[in-house]
């Protein structure tokens, strides 16, 4: 299982089309962006969880992650499964001037980036022609793209594919109705509901499970069969994931920060660090103030 948090460099976009993962590589992610992410499922399944709830990933899934914000995929590579995916991140704010022309697709730009979005995942994008085109154009033109014209080619690309999401959330809409047929195990979910509301304080699984009024067995076992991992492992990602987000976003001191994130031993709260992150919270902050 691995953890990571996307970082900028000097490109105005991340952009992969149709990239292809086999053999369980990245198997168990965590996951999260300084900006937008945007993941287009073309083959693969298993279970994604963002918000504290989970979805089915399937073919034809369209995601949208809003800054830091955590997600988890947990993939099948059964019966010779693959993961094929196309994915765009970039950062919003310097695009915002872009889509101002059209106060529309602004508003709806300035949604998906800032609003409390009530599902963050589309099903049945098949593509089209349109899409399906709008990303192979993309995959050819990017490489050979002088300096001084990525940015301009960016915005274009942005705000066609924003029109199109447009459409799809549309359509979305009416459909929603139909989105909790397709979330998985209710119980699982008031586990993640109860995790994100308490990671910050020292956990125990009894602790839980009396206030969920479930057995720590079935608890146990329900998540980990759900979600592919330990519920103390989620937890300490979870904690991590709090951890960079106070390491790049304030100035306070690395024993307060293990303190709330629910860690009272600095030490240990270094040694987790490292083991998720590669490096320490001392060596990730000083890194972060480089860039």
């Amino acid at each position: 299982m691995s953890y990571m948090v996307g970082h900028f460099s000097g490109e105005p976009l991340q952009f992969a089309y149709k990239r292809k993962s086999v053999n369980y590589e990245h198997k168990e992610t965590f996951h999260s962006h300084l900006g937008m992410e945007f993941l287009w499922i073309h083959q693969g399944k298993g279970t994604m969880i963002v918000n504290n709830n989970s979805y089915p990933i399937k073919p034809g899934m369209l995601c949208m992650f809003q800054p830091y914000q955590l997600h988890h995929l947990s993939l099948d590579y059964s019966d010779n499964q693959s993961f094929e995916r196309s994915v765009v991140t970039f950062e919003p704010t310097r695009f915002d001037s872009y889509f101002q022309k059209w106060p529309a697709l602004h508003s709806f730009f300035q949604f998906i980036h800032l609003g409390k979005l009530p599902f963050p995942c589309l099903y049945g994008v098949d593509g089209g022609d349109d899409l399906e085109q709008l990303f192979i154009d993309m995959q050819e033109r990017l490489p050979s793209l002088p300096g001084k014209d990525r940015n301009e080619e960016t915005s274009l690309f942005l705000v066609i594919f924003f029109r199109k999401l447009k459409q799809l959330w549309d359509k979305q809409e009416l459909l929603d109705t139909d989105m909790d047929s397709r979330r998985k195990n209710h119980q699982v979910e008031h586990v993640l509901s109860w995790i994100e509301a308490n990671f910050t304080a020292p956990y125990s699984l009894e602790e839980m499970a009396q206030a969920l009024h479930l057995s720590p067995y079935h608890i146990a076992h329900l998540f980990k069969a759900a979600t592919g991992i330990t519920i103390s492992d989620y937890i300490a990602t979870r904690r991590i994931h709090q951890a960079v987000h106070l390491l790049t976003t304030t100035h306070k001191p690395v024993s307060l920060i293990a303190e709330e994130i629910g860690l009272m031993n600095g030490s240990y709260f270094c040694r987790l660090f490292k083991a998720h992150m590669g490096t320490t919270p001392y060596q990730y902050r000083k890194k972060w103030i480089k860039q």
